[in-house]
């Protein structure tokens, strides 16, 4: 693995309603952005990679709904790992009734708009719109590349375009296909939720995007946050590459397009 030392690394540990955690780092250090999995999984998708928890430097959540804290508390009490996140996300976390033990000596406040600088990191955090206490996106910068995370968000407004625009690397929500949810189970209060502007982005919402705000600075773009229910990464993918065809984005296939797995660890990225 010393071959890839001097590159950047990523890799999703899961990325879904079952659990959110991504890692950016390299061979000696790193960050995790959302702890929405076991603690006892973390570590293991770390082993898997040939690091261990005291190689994490700090972890930085996006907001408190469980899938994104599970393994928060005993990430950052356990094992001392600093836990980053706005005051109303913190506040989310201690009165989530899921997460037994409160985060008290790992607790670290962030402002959005201001940037944390940890080692070689550089996280600024924005707001995106989400139906939770605080939710924000971040821009992580690393030995000179750029990764912005926006992982649950109804719409992109603001300067949220502004932080996708400006990264090298976009790991962008693509939630639901619409003829699925439409078509399913869901009640049509929870249909509406998800639509709906503090909810999720559909397939269709992320390819537009995509499409009209097309960056030459992205060299790939992972689209996270599939629903179990409502979509598939075949289906998510074939929207998203077919509209960036269609407007001419894709022809020198210059930009990877990449689905995430809900539930497994990604393919782990040397970039």
């Amino acid at each position: 693995m010393n071959l890839f030392g001097k590159q950047i690394w990523f890799q999703s540990f899961g990325s879904g309603s079952s659990g959110n955690c991504y890692f950016v780092g390299n061979q000696e250090y790193g960050i995790l952005i959302d702890a929405g999995l076991s603690a006892r999984a973390i570590r293991k998708n770390l082993k898997n990679i040939g690091l261990d928890v005291k190689n994490i430097r700090a972890i930085f959540i996006t907001h408190d709904h469980i899938d994104h804290i599970k393994g928060v508390s005993a990430m950052g009490e356990h094992f001392l790992i600093p836990v980053f996140a706005t005051p109303e996300t913190h506040l989310g976390i201690e009165l989530n009734y899921k997460i037994s033990h409160k985060l008290e000596r790992s607790k670290c406040l962030l402002e959005k708009g201001k940037s944390v600088e940890i080692e070689d990191f550089k996280v600024t955090a924005f707001p995106v719109s989400h139906d939770a206490s605080d939710c924000v996106g971040y821009l992580v910068e690393f030995n000179g590349k750029t990764f912005t995370f926006a992982t649950d968000l109804g719409e992109i407004k603001g300067d949220v375009a502004k932080y996708l625009q400006s990264a090298d690397y976009v790991i962008l929500e693509a939630n639901y296909d619409e003829q699925m949810l439409r078509n399913g189970n869901y009640s049509i209060s929870l249909q509406d939720r998800i639509r709906a502007a503090t909810g999720h982005l559909s397939n269709e919402q992320t390819a537009v995007f995509l499409a009209n705000n097309f960056s030459e600075k992205w060299k790939k773009i992972f689209l996270c946050h599939l629903s179990r229910e409502n979509n598939t990464k075949e289906i998510a993918l074939k929207t998203v590459e077919n509209l960036l065809l269609k407007n001419n984005k894709l022809k020198e296939k210059e930009v990877e397009i990449v689905a995430l797995n809900r539930t497994l660890p990604s393919k782990l990225y040397f970039l």
